[in-house]
């Protein structure tokens, strides 16, 4: 089981599911993991959400909290029901040590200071929802 909240603390969040082995990172510095909707819960707190046309023409919901406005998970048709959490809010920094990345994506996008990461894919953009 894993749980993490936001900056100031007002929305919590846990999963009992097991993290999947995929993870994602959407950019520089976004580290993701992805885990199962059936085994997620918003345990304190109503996150607010805002929804957007993704690059593949997708909705993808981002939930973050009202307060301090730290994003805590996405949502989105190309990983069905899954939850992609933001590994960042997660209270155990083990969290942190399983979330090494699988593969990269918007990998030719990188800053030029940045290197690949060792041992993860490399994609040109977010995969569709038979690659995931």
């Amino acid at each position: 089981m894993s749980e993490g909240g936001c900056f100031c603390g007002n929305v919590r969040i846990k999963s009992t599911g097991e993290i999947q082995a995929k993870k994602i990172t959407g950019s520089t510095y976004s580290t993701n993991i992805i885990v199962p909707g059936d085994g997620f819960s918003v345990t304190k707190g109503k996150p607010k959400e805002i929804s957007v046309k993704a690059d593949s023409g997708n909705q993808i919901t981002s939930y973050f909290c009202g307060d301090c406005g730290s994003t805590l998970w996405r949502q989105g048709a190309t990983f069905g029901d899954a939850r992609i959490i933001k590994v960042g809010v997660m209270d155990d920094i083990e969290a942190l040590e399983q979330a090494q990345p699988a593969v990269e994506l918007y990998a030719p996008e990188r800053v030029s200071w940045v290197g690949a990461v060792a041992g993860a894919g490399q994609k040109k953009a977010m995969p569709d929802s038979a690659e995931v």
